[in-house]
């Protein structure tokens, strides 16, 4: 009866009989039991062990090695004493002295010292820029002569540049660079020499210019820009009268670094000139000189606007860009390789905290042309030769033409709801044109690809239509976002307000796949940037 029950209603215990149950502690045991004796159990725990002892054995291996290689450096490492002298590296991992300078090189510094005294032929001088001169005229070639120009990055741009400047006529030049010559400088530096590498770039170039133009002041600050040095860096020339800078030129590559040095030339007022990227460029014929605001196709171009109009600069900046666009079997800035982060932490292959640690695709034809175009246009600014300002080339016009059209738009959507749009205000400022039209879009349509006679339009009809909002003052606007516009060409944008704005056509319905992805890809951008605006 009671096994009965049981089967009955599993779920009950059956009833105690003279047999003792086996307690919890006795079951687990014989379940280890069972499992030990499993012979499965038995291989895959043999495999563990055996791969901790591998694994065991290569690390401690490894550690032997490590700890030999570290003996056997420091022994090959000879005691300082007078003939072995050492010195403390500076913060930036260079030699804090310059190596013993040859034969040569004290006689060039020798004649450098006595020309930079006055102690030098003008004959000489006026002979060896007598080119520069007669294209200049007399009176502006005067003003190169006393200009006093600072540059700040002495890389393959900056040396190029530095080195125009000096044998142009420029007598007074402050050169600020944190880093040292590599081996891999000498592809596009325009003075450096195998004997250079490992020295400060601001003694190298100074060094190898005073050889070509040895009556040239020279200031030179081995150390890093930071804006709290800012008052020291680009302050007045220390020796002399103490005279302001008339032009500063960054060949900066570090981003932080260059929006920081751009962001205080434009509020302090000093004229300044900006180099963007000369990576995986090729064609000289592609370089141009305008205002950033206008610079396309160059992402240090682009990151560096958008990153300017967030602490409200938006133009006024000259720069120096390409128009080049990459295409299949150029050089392009590949993501960096899995097996580097798998190294460990990819920020400590970095000369600096926050500085980029892979090596740019660069041709070294291209540094210099930029360099090169950089110091013509300061030249021509310098002197006040005739020339078409880069700052005056701004896209001013355009935001104003595609923000009035903006509203004519808006006004008409409005009208064709049936309501009153006089006195109608659409929430869109000419630097939220900029902004979409240059950060967003890059300059161009997303439907044609075309930079010209750019508009902006909405994108889709709101869900809840074009309705008006009044703030009780008669003052009339409308429910619009950044998000909700796109650029278009006029033409275009006209086709889009007759078929899918008041046409009733959905945009998906009106253009290709390829479209409608790049509209909401550019979409996701803008909401991501619009929390840094």
């Amino acid at each position: 009866m009671d096994r009965q029950e049981n089967l009955k209603s599993p779920t009950k215990y059956p009833r105690t009989t003279g047999r003792s149950e086996p307690k919890p502690q006795e079951t687990m045991t014989s379940w280890f039991e069972r499992q030990a004796s499993s012979h499965h159990v038995q291989l895959a725990a043999a495999a563990v062990l055996s791969g901790v002892t591998v694994a065991g054995l290569i690390y401690g291996t490894q550690a032997i090695r490590r700890k030999e290689a570290v003996q056997e450096l420091k022994a090959s490492i000879p005691e300082l004493n007078e003939n072995h002298h050492a010195d403390m590296l500076t913060d930036y991992g260079t030699a804090s002295r310059l190596p013993n300078a040859s034969r040569e090189d004290e006689r060039v510094s020798a004649l450098a010292r006595r020309a930079q005294q006055g102690d030098y032929d003008k004959d000489l001088i006026t002979e060896q820029l007598t080119r520069t001169a007669s294209f200049l005229g007399s009176d502006r070639f005067a003003l190169l002569r006393d200009s006093f120009v600072i540059v700040v990055g002495l890389g393959g741009v900056g040396s190029h540049c530095t080195s125009a400047l000096a044998r142009s006529g420029a007598s007074n030049i402050r050169l600020i660079d944190f880093d040292q010559v590599s081996l891999s400088s000498l592809n596009r530096h325009a003075v450096a020499t195998l004997a250079d590498v490992g020295t400060p770039k601001v003694e190298c170039v100074r060094k190898r210019l005073q050889a070509v133009v040895p009556w040239v002041q020279w200031e030179c600050f081995n150390q890093i820009w930071k804006q709290e040095q800012a008052e020291r860096l680009l302050g007045p020339w220390c020796t002399g009268k103490g005279r302001a800078p008339d032009y500063v030129i960054d060949a900066i590559d570090n981003i932080d670094s260059k929006v920081a040095l751009l962001e205080y030339c434009h509020k302090h007022d000093i004229k300044v000139v900006s180099s963007m990227g000369a990576g995986c460029k090729s064609d000289p014929t592609r370089v141009f000189i305008g205002d950033i605001s206008a610079s396309v196709e160059d992402p240090l171009s682009r990151v560096t606007r958008r990153r300017l109009r967030a602490v409200g600069i938006s133009d006024a900046i000259p720069v120096v860009y390409s128009i080049e666009k990459p295409g299949p079997g150029k050089a392009q800035l590949l993501p960096l390789p899995e097996e580097e982060f798998l190294k460990g932490q990819t920020n400590e292959l970095s000369v600096l905290p926050d500085f980029r640690a892979r090596i740019l695709p660069v041709l070294g034809t291209m540094p210099a042309v930029f360099g090169y175009t950089v110091a013509n246009f300061v030249i021509l600014e310098l002197t006040g030769y005739p020339h078409e300002s880069g700052a005056s080339k701004s896209r001013e016009k355009l935001y104003d033409n595609a923000l009035a059209n903006l509203q004519s738009l808006e006004e008409r959507l409005v009208r064709h709801e049936g309501a009153d749009s006089l006195g109608l205000k659409i929430p869109v400022t000419k630097d939220d044109v900029g902004y979409l039209v240059e950060e967003v879009y890059r300059g161009k349509s997303v439907v044609s690809n075309l930079p010209t006679r750019l508009a902006l339009v909405r994108w889709k009809v709101p869900e809840s239509g074009f309705k008006i909002e009044e703030n009780g003052e008669g003052q009339k606007s409308v429910m619009l976002s950044l998000n909700d516009l796109v650029c278009m060409t006029k033409d275009e944008a006209a086709a889009h307000e007759k078929e899918v704005l008041v046409g009733g056509r959905r945009p998906e319905d009106t253009y290709s796949m390829e479209v409608v992805q790049l509209v909401e890809r550019r979409r996701g951008e803008e909401r991501h940037y619009h929390q840094y605006r």
